[in-house]
């Protein structure tokens, strides 16, 4: 019978640490999101695809990307608690926010390894 408790007390202290490390790791990742609407142009899918795959160069799996579609309520849950409204490059590490949609949208098409020296300049600080 003591076994039993001990390995069952083993698992619950597993398990919360599992739990624990988890949130704690969740809370300081490094996110990255563009938002967009349901049709796009093909600048706006540049700004997409540069920046996922400048972030991914870059920092690997320090920052993770997600598209989302303004559109979409799951997605429209986020934009408000972002306070985001429309078309939308952001990075993001707790409360600190970096916006990086004018940089993309002027830079992505004609620019590209401007706008990569842009987004390491401007979220370095956020990962480091």
């Amino acid at each position: 019978m003591k076994k039993i408790q001990l390995l069952s007390f083993t698992i619950v202290l597993l398990f919360v640490n599992f739990i624990s490390n988890a949130q704690n790791g969740g809370a300081t990742k490094v996110q990255a999101y563009y938002f967009h609407n349901q049709v796009r142009c093909e600048t706006c899918r540049t700004v997409e695809s540069e920046a996922k795959q400048n972030l991914k160069e870059l920092y690997g799996e320090k920052v993770s990307f997600q598209a989302l579609n303004l559109e979409d309520k799951a997605a429209q849950e986020i934009a408000k608690k972002l306070k985001v409204s429309g078309q939308t490059l952001l990075v993001v590490k707790n409360d600190k926010q970096v916006n990086l949609t004018n940089e993309g949208f002027l830079y992505a098409v004609t620019n590209p390894d401007k706008f990569k020296s842009i987004i390491k300049e401007k979220v370095d600080p956020l990962v480091n």
